[in-house]
């Protein structure tokens, strides 16, 4: 990618569409679980507690087996082309999931969308790479964190109120089809970043310099896996597991149980903007990136524990608090562990693949997370032990963070021809 085409847009513009796909991608990878707190749904397809936990867990499967194959694909062939294959591909499955009849077609959908929405994440990185500097990259990710919260924020009281208006495959074609007024915008705003046969070579050039085994073998790569991991659990958990939560234990409606998802994600998200900011104004004094980051980090993972006190409250009013408060202070950990295990401690070169990487264990939490959490459902009959599960992972991450997150432990560059290796040079106005 050459200077020119770098900052050939207004980087900020741009970044708010990137957190609307990322909006769009959470409303349709997340709209399930409204339909499996639906007993018209549930009994359409027959399902018991572990197939919903299969249901929720498919497309994760999907979405990172492809997460690396993505960002190695945006580090050589740009941003715009491969993400506009990719959306209009999970808007179209995602409208078709409202179609099907039987168990298993419903679950190829879920499939589709997890192959197609694995480009969403590294794209983004690419992009934040060659246009912003560190003591911007907490604020631009609380933005784009943004849209990840508020996707299942507006879409577990949308898709609520679809359903008992109207129908649940209504839901899934009307939440599917909607998203492709997006890719006009995409299309229209962002210019073509597909590079030339000369910037194709020097691109690859530039990413051999920092081969996978170099990312593998840095401890800071597996502190993030490990910190990408434990967050997701519990940030998936409440997209896959809260509506049906709300509903069954807590004895309220399918509509309300969607209000407070809302509520609990727009806590999160408002948070994670505030953290970021926040962050790079320290940083902007001269503090040093890295033990800031680290201790909005930890923050954020020991407040986060606090979602077992509402596994145990008394009353329906205090379990609901804390459902809210717990996944609202998690934001303090959102945009600063975004920049630092997949900017400021990775080399440019392989921010895509690292991306990738990282979105291996955030798709493997999803997964986990759904499934696991229905197991545990099963056995205990009810969500005490799933939110045990989430506690203990939270202290995980909390401890990776201290332990792994270090300067020192990043990952290695190779030395490779000076002419073919330069990296992107940030436009001014980002600078």
């Amino acid at each position: 990618m050459t200077h020119r085409r770098a900052g050939a847009e207004n980087p900020w513009g741009i970044l708010v569409l990137l957190a609307l796909g990322l909006l769009i991608s959470f409303v349709d990878r997340t709209s399930l679980s409204a339909a499996l707190a639906d007993k018209s749904f549930v009994r359409h397809f027959a399902l018991t507690s572990i197939e919903r936990g299969w249901l929720n867990s498919a497309v994760f499967w999907s979405y990172g087996l492809f997460q690396m194959p993505m960002g190695w694909l945006v580090d050589r062939y740009g941003v715009k082309w491969p993400y506009s294959v990719c959306f209009l591909l999970w808007c179209l499955a995602a409208a078709a999931t409202g179609m099907v009849t039987t168990l298993s077609a419903l679950i190829v959908m879920r499939l589709l969308i997890g192959v197609a929405e694995a480009v969403v994440v590294p794209a983004t990185y690419r992009y934040l790479a060659n246009n912003f500097a560190e003591t911007q990259k907490g604020t631009a990710l609380g933005i784009f964190s943004i849209g990840g919260k508020m996707g299942p924020a507006l879409g577990a009281p949308i898709a609520a109120w679809m359903i008992v208006g109207y129908s649940w495959q209504l839901m899934f074609i009307a939440t599917g089809l909607v998203g492709l007024v997006w890719l006009l915008l995409w299309l229209l705003m962002v210019r073509n970043d597909y590079p030339s046969r000369d910037e194709l070579a020097a691109a690859m050039h530039r990413a051999a310099s920092v081969p996978l085994r170099n990312l593998l073998a840095s401890p800071v790569v597996w502190g993030g896996l490990v910190n990408n991991f434990c967050y997701s659990y519990f940030a998936f958990y409440c997209m896959t597991w809260m509506p049906a939560y709300l509903v069954e234990q807590r004895g309220l409606s399918l509509e309300k149980s969607g209000v407070y998802t809302f509520f609990s994600f727009a806590g999160i998200a408002v948070v994670a903007a505030l953290a970021g900011f926040a962050a790079d104004r320290i940083i902007a004094r001269g503090h040093d990136a890295v033990f800031v980051r680290k201790c909005f980090i930890v923050a954020g993972f020991i407040g986060g524990t606090t979602v077992l006190l509402g596994a145990y409250a008394r009353t329906a009013d205090m379990a609901l608090f804390w459902n809210v408060a717990s996944l609202s202070l998690l934001g303090l950990v959102t945009a600063n562990n975004l920049a630092l295990c997949k900017l400021t401690l990775i080399p440019t070169q392989a921010v895509g693949l690292n991306t990738g990487l990282q979105q291996v264990a955030t798709s493997l939490a999803g997964g986990v997370s759904a499934s696991l959490s229905g197991w545990l459902l099963h056995v205990g009959g009810s969500y005490e032990l799933p939110m045990m599960a989430i506690f203990i992972f939270l202290l995980m991450g909390a401890a990776s963070t201290v332990i792994l997150l270090r300067r020192e432990w990043a990952p290695k560059i190779n030395e490779v021809d000076e002419a073919l290796s330069l990296e992107p040079v940030l436009p001014k106005k980002c600078q």
